[in-house]
């Protein structure tokens, strides 16, 4: 599934104030497995122009082969789909220091610019869990008192937060909301690596039981 073009020429025009660059459109099926939602793109990300197809994206793709899905099973997308960048320096060849743009985490007001676009998908992509990958993406679908560190590998049964007008408001529908680290964690903190491998192996027990249980209804109807 794809968002229409006229919402995704809306979202580039609603954050095209703030210091971003690119747009990266979900990727995946109507009917997926899971719906990820992450941060933001990052450089590779813009360049290609698929999610999670950096370093973070190698590391999520091992992640959902513990949780028993593939990459084309599952609709991926984030909160903000444009990169946001800070600028910076680095060292060149000859020990010059040169320009560059470095990712950073995307601000409430970016969030919010983008909001439509995953209000758009939450409504019109039919996944049985969601899977929110990082504080940025569990905040912006269930709101700032949970935190990544105290509700991991928990499903979370509620409502999302959706925009009306320029203010968020609840969906009368709830969700499963499943919170996990968001895959980059690792590569600043080690530790949650065990955390990660120990949620998705109870991602994987959610499937299966929604699965069987989903089985059990259908028979019951007939």
């Amino acid at each position: 599934m794809r968002i229409p073009e006229e919402l995704a020429e809306f979202g580039k025009k609603r954050i095209a104030p703030f210091p971003v660059e690119g747009f990266v459109y979900g990727s995946g099926p109507q009917y997926p497995e899971l719906l990820l939602v992450g941060e933001a793109p990052g450089e590779t990300e813009i360049g290609n122009g698929i999610p999670f197809s950096g370093r973070a994206g190698k590391e999520l793709m091992k992640f959902l082969e513990i949780a028993g899905v593939t990459r084309e099973e599952v609709y991926i997308t984030s909160a903000v789909r444009s990169r946001p960048y800070k600028w910076g320096e680095k060292n060149g060849p000859d020990g010059t220091k040169i320009k560059r743009k470095y990712n950073r985490a995307p601000t409430s007001r970016e969030i919010l610019a983008h909001a439509p676009l995953l209000d758009y998908e939450i409504e019109h992509v039919h996944a049985p869990i969601i899977v929110a990958l990082g504080n940025i993406g569990l905040k912006r679908l269930v709101g700032n008192d949970k935190k990544v560190s105290e509700c991991h590998g928990e499903l979370l049964m509620q409502p999302v937060l959706r925009l009306n007008g320029e203010q968020y408001e609840w969906t009368e529908k709830e969700y499963r909301i499943f919170p996990t680290f968001h895959p980059a964690a690792i590569f600043y903190n080690r530790s949650v690596l065990e955390l990660i491998h120990s949620d998705m192996e109870k991602l994987r027990i959610l499937r299966r039981n929604l699965s069987v249980n989903h089985q059990a209804n259908q028979y019951k109807d007939h």
